[in-house]
């Protein structure tokens, strides 16, 4: 199964100015300094390669959703963690149109390197304004477009989508890698594929879900989307975190799991059967594991208890492929970060599986959690509501407006 599209290699870009869209819209701390570089390594082969043919590179990203020009969410120090990884400067330019763009790539020679100030910063960008995206274009002068930014390609913005319609464009590395890792493993995996599904809300991942009932051999819920899905079973919940209005769509998966595998559809779809619980959600809250039949009214249940943690565990040292979406408790407070953590611990330690974590909070766990900075996993994506339109099967505007490789 070959990318649909065509890539850097396709094209003659030696010695061009090449405008790479990246994802650097990184997490950052407290201080507002960068707290997980990921996606600025996860650029780095494709900026590489066009380095080595001689580019002129001039990247585009975004940075949170600034309402105006603000400090804070300036790619500056974005530009210094790059040039750090990449051991080459380098340029910086604080606007992403106009003539300090056009000065700072006329001025740049080949293998150069330039980064444009926050996309953000104008209201065109997320409105896939045609004029801006000319402006993007005009003002860097440059040959080539490289899409290569997953995280925002299921996004049609002026850097994703109306920019393909001024500058011939083409898939970098990581985008070609993220498409063909999740679309090979959802559609030709190994079997058997354990899909694990935790975070808070189904409505954010009802069409991932309905995707994993058809494809998946097993599914496991935690997180507060296993709190909804138990409630719907009945079961008292106390004061924990659940949807109260999803029982159209659990009927539908339920009645489209029934289809699929009969009456053993609670070994299908496998719910906790302990949950840890707490009635104080803090830093110091402790942890205690209870059956489902003992929470209490003023319990809140905030990860999966400690039987379900070893069912898990279980579960996936049987699977070929297990593709993980959604932390499995409020992991970000230690004591409730036990299940992700046995889960992340199960999968790092059994390379003959293939295991791919789904962006956003799930690839947050996961890089704070191994030393290795995600290589103990088989791919760590990019791209949170990228990755999961991908798994769902849905068409991704940025990928979609990228010149077709032949047939």
């Amino acid at each position: 199964m070959g990318f649909f599209k065509l890539t850097i290699r396709d094209v003659p870009l030696d010695n061009q100015v090449v405008l790479v869209r990246a994802d650097y819209n990184v997490p950052l701390d407290r201080d507002g300094l960068i707290s997980d570089d990921l996606r600025i390594k996860a650029s780095l082969p494709t900026l590489q390669y066009l380095h080595d043919h001689g580019c002129k590179i001039v990247i585009m990203s975004h940075l949170g959703r600034p309402e105006e020009r603000d400090p804070k969410y300036s790619l500056q120090q974005v530009a210094t963690r790059l040039a750090e990884l990449l051991d080459h400067e380098v340029t910086f330019v604080d606007d992403c149109i106009g003539d300090k763009v056009v000065q700072a790539v006329k001025k740049s020679g080949s293998h150069s390197i330039t980064l444009l100030e926050n996309l953000r910063y104008y209201k065109e960008e997320e409105a896939d304004d045609a004029d801006f995206a000319k402006k993007i274009a005009l003002s860097t002068g440059a040959r080539y477009f490289v899409q290569d930014g997953f995280g925002v390609v299921h996004r049609a913005h002026a850097s994703t989508h109306a920019i393909t319609l001024c500058i011939p464009s083409v898939a970098g590395f990581l985008l070609e890698r993220e498409y063909m890792t999740i679309t090979h493993a959802m559609q030709q995996p190994e079997r058997p594929l354990v899909a694990v599904m935790g975070g808070a809300k189904i409505r954010d991942k009802i069409s991932v879900i309905e995707r994993f009932v058809a494809v998946a051999d097993k599914i496991i819920v935690g997180g507060a989307m296993a709190n909804t899905f138990l409630a719907y079973k009945g079961v008292n919940m106390g004061e924990s975190m659940y949807e109260s209005d999803q029982n159209e769509i659990l009927d539908r998966i339920y009645a489209a799991a029934h289809e699929k595998v009969g009456d053993v559809v609670d070994d299908f779809i496998i719910l906790p059967s302990d949950v840890a619980v707490t009635t104080d959600i803090s830093p110091q809250a402790l942890r205690k594991s209870v059956q489902l039949d003992q929470i209490g009214d003023k319990d809140k249940a905030l990860d999966v208890g400690d039987d379900s943690i070893q069912r898990l565990v279980q579960e996936v040292s049987h699977a070929k492929t297990v593709i993980w979406n959604g932390t499995l408790g409020r992991a970000e407070v230690s004591e409730f970060a036990h299940g992700s953590a046995r889960l992340a611990l199960a999968l790092a330690t059994q390379p003959q599986t293939t295991s791919i974590i789904g962006g956003g909070d799930t690839a947050d766990f996961v890089l704070k959690w191994d030393s290795a900075g995600g290589a103990s996993f088989t791919h760590v994506s990019t791209g949170g509501g990228a990755s999961m339109e991908l798994m769902a099967g849905d068409t991704l505007p940025g990928i979609e407006s990228l010149l077709d490789a032949a047939k």
